[in-house]
């Protein structure tokens, strides 16, 4: 008998339909003798619903009350999910993030996992043979409820996995991890094998199939994670350290695009390299990440340009305002039509020309190129939202004809 972490996110149990769906899909692994911890997330757009419905009875929500609120939406799937596992002859319960002891910062919106007390996962798993786990949510050391942040069910998944030291499997509406969002790159192939450092930077570019922190956590504890579809059998992808020796690495494993930036501009600030560090240390203390940094300097002034995740320009403005104060002359806009493209893979370490083939590809495209930042197993740029598509197709085809990838 083996234990599994499963999580189904929330177009996997979107409808009562769907929930039947996956407790079928849970019976048939249950009948191959394996007893499952499942994690959950709230149906379909209910996060969404309920944000929309604190934004109509207040314009500036409490982020307590806010958890408070958004913890309901995971709490009803698992209900429903270990309804319909009795109702097909599972044993099975659910539990919340009180009831299963998962430990966070108390930093509402936002929280990051502390630890894990299983031992009551443990005890359970001795009577039942599937226990249903809300994700998402975790309790401060004030004993308050709080949420990981959009995503987050995968870290909660991921976590108990490792701690458990069992594999973790993620379900969802796509059949793994693809070269490139298929919604944007149809033609883009799935692959069958990512590495830990490729998934993690792709997660963090704005490919969606995996929260960032969470594929932190399978990397740190080495956790066998697999990312497949709810709604068939077709093999899926898995998350690796290092690729089975009769795969060549690729040069570029995948393209991701994030729609969901901003470009941030300051004019006119006095030059010196203690207001910088004033600036971003307020900005970091804020919890705004900020990205592509560049800097003009002219005649004892300084420009800067940065990209952060959109929605955060009322902090940037705040952070920005307190760590320039007492400073006058300098003026702040914001474009909000901008998106990152991003290409990643392992095996730029060893390879030249890839820098030359990328900006050649987007070159050809007739994309604008509004900011470049690079790691060693990255290049990304800021383009031009309505031209995100045509970059990230440059791309795929740039990299699939040389057949070094997809």
């Amino acid at each position: 008998m083996a234990l599994v972490v499963q999580k189904y996110g929330g177009s996997s149990v979107a409808t009562a339909g769907h929930i039947k769906a996956v407790a079928r899909k849970i019976v048939d692994r249950v009948a191959r003798g394996d007893r499952l911890a499942v994690v959950v997330s709230a149906m379909g757009d209910t996060t969404d619903d309920l944000i929309s419905l604190a934004e109509q009875v207040s314009s500036s929500p409490s982020p307590r009350e806010m958890d408070m609120l958004l913890s309901t939406g995971e709490q009803t799937s698992a209900a429903l999910l270990a309804m319909a596992l009795h109702d097909m002859e599972v044993s099975a319960l659910s539990l919340n993030a009180f009831q299963l002891g998962i430990e966070t910062t108390g930093r509402f919106r936002d929280a990051r996992i502390v630890d894990l007390d299983l031992s009551k996962l443990r005890h359970r798993l001795e009577d039942v043979q599937v226990v249903v786990i809300t994700g998402f949510q975790g309790i401060s050391p004030d004993g308050d409820v709080t949420t990981l942040g959009r995503g987050g069910s995968d870290t909660s998944a991921i976590a108990v996995a490792a701690k458990l030291g069992v594999p973790c499997e993620i379900y969802s509406d796509v059949a793994g991890i693809y070269a490139c969002d298929p919604r944007v790159v149809p033609e883009a192939k799935k692959l069958d094998y990512v590495v830990y450092d490729e998934m993690l930077e792709m997660a963090a570019l704005g490919a969606r199939v995996l929260h960032s922190r969470g594929v932190e956590i399978a990397k740190k504890y080495e956790v066998d994670l697999y990312c497949g579809s709810t709604f068939s059998d077709e093999e899926g992808t898995r998350i690796v350290n290092t690729l089975p020796e009769w795969l060549e690495q690729p040069v570029v494993t995948g393209i991701a695009v994030d729609m969901d930036q901003m470009k941030v501009t300051l004019e006119g600030l006095p030059d010196g390299v203690d207001l910088l560090t004033r600036l971003f240390g307020c900005l970091a203390a804020d919890g705004v990440n900020v990205d592509m940094i560049s800097t003009v300097s002219a005649g004892g002034r300084t420009s800067i340009t940065f990209s952060v995740v959109s929605g955060h320009i009322c902090q940037v403005r705040d952070s920005v305002r307190e760590s320039l104060e007492g400073i006058d002359g300098w003026s702040l806009s914001d474009d909000s039509t901008v998106a990152k493209v991003s290409a990643v893979g392992v095996g730029m370490k060893t390879s030249s020309g890839v820098a030359a083939r990328f900006f050649s590809a987007l070159d050809g495209a007739e994309v604008s190129v509004l900011g470049t930042t690079t790691s060693e197993i990255k290049i990304s740029v800021l383009v031009p939202r309505d031209q995100a598509g045509d970059a990230a197709k440059a791309l795929v085809a740039e990299f699939d004809r040389r057949e070094e990838q997809f």
